[in-house]
């Protein structure tokens, strides 16, 4: 899959790159990471990142606002994002070839050509691992890329700690500080809080349910928000801290965005929580998945299904 990836690279003018809705770190990392390899190997090339900025992830990477004539005869990629439905802009399908790229359970298998690697940290990861393959036909990276597919591989694995980093996690890492960018300023800026976020972080610990079951959830309705003055992409960021808890098993954020969309965020230290997420519509790994649904009618039976998984 590598070398199809690379021989459409090489015949295409013009590539475009999309990733998933709401991005995170690894979707900004593997897709500008990507772009600048390609546009480091091959300067002639017309490369495009595209899809809805994300304001607090400004500091890794401004995005291109481009007509939809640009995807004729276009190679399209689509980093990080395992189902159509949360692909960001959806001229995505508009161009002359589609290729998928990214880690996820591949429930979803988009594209003329797809690679996904279920055991990699990090769409980052694997971006760089097709830079390793492909340098010996040409593949250059720059340091831009390289701080970019740190900061990704630093997103995804929560500072190295989740269990989906490995030993090559580690070396790849390891390669990529080798260029010269600041680790303390991506750290700095991927996981500096603004201090209405810090008052909200408090409200959450106070306020968490804890279950004997060893599920622990939390709902943060608009009314809270507004209070604190938070989006509920920065609420989202908060999912984590429930982790440290002693006798959580697994936890969910129910996080209200304006008045037909919650977010359901679920992660987990062991029971698998990915099929659950795909009983509401959604997706992810299988100890770190959302989803969304439409009303609070359905928080009682995805609790009680985070019970069963616990149980059992």
């Amino acid at each position: 899959m590598k070398q199809k990836i690379l021989d459409a690279i090489i015949k295409y003018e013009t590539i475009i790159i999309h990733r998933h809705i709401r991005p995170d770190p690894d979707a900004y990392g593997s897709q500008g990471g990507l772009a600048e390899i390609i546009k480091a190997s091959f300067p002639e090339k017309n490369v495009y990142s595209v899809g809805k900025e994300e304001t607090s992830l400004h500091f890794l990477r401004r995005l291109d606002a481009i007509d939809d004539s640009v995807y004729k005869n276009a190679l399209v990629i689509v980093c990080d994002t395992a189902n159509q439905d949360r692909v960001c802009d959806k001229r995505y399908t508009t161009g002359d070839k589609l290729i998928k790229i990214d880690h996820h359970p591949n429930d979803d298998a988009y594209g003329d050509i797809y690679w996904v690697e279920t055991s990699a940290s990090s769409t980052s990861e694997m971006i760089y691992e097709f830079y390793l393959f492909g340098k010996e036909q040409g593949l250059k990276i720059n340091d831009e890329a390289a701080r970019l597919l740190y900061a990704g591989i630093v997103g995804d694995t929560g500072r190295f700690l989740f269990p989906s980093t490995t030993e090559k996690t580690f070396s790849y890492a390891g390669d990529l500080i080798n260029h010269p960018f600041s680790r303390t300023d991506i750290y700095n800026q991927l996981y500096e809080l603004e201090p209405n976020i810090i008052k909200l972080s408090g409200y959450v610990l106070q306020n968490f349910v804890m279950l004997d079951s060893g599920v622990a959830y939390m709902v943060l309705k608009n009314d809270i928000l507004e209070q604190f003055e938070a989006t509920a992409s920065q609420a989202s960021m908060l999912v984590s801290n429930l982790g440290n808890i002693k006798g959580v098993k697994v936890w969910v954020f129910f996080i209200e965005e304006g008045e037909n969309e919650i977010r359901v965020r679920f992660r987990s230290k062991g029971p698998i929580i990915n099929v659950i997420a795909k009983k509401y519509n959604g997706g992810g790994h299988p100890l770190a998945s959302g989803a969304s649904i439409t009303n609070w009618d359905a928080v009682p039976s995805i609790i009680k299904d985070l019970e069963n998984i616990c149980k059992n």
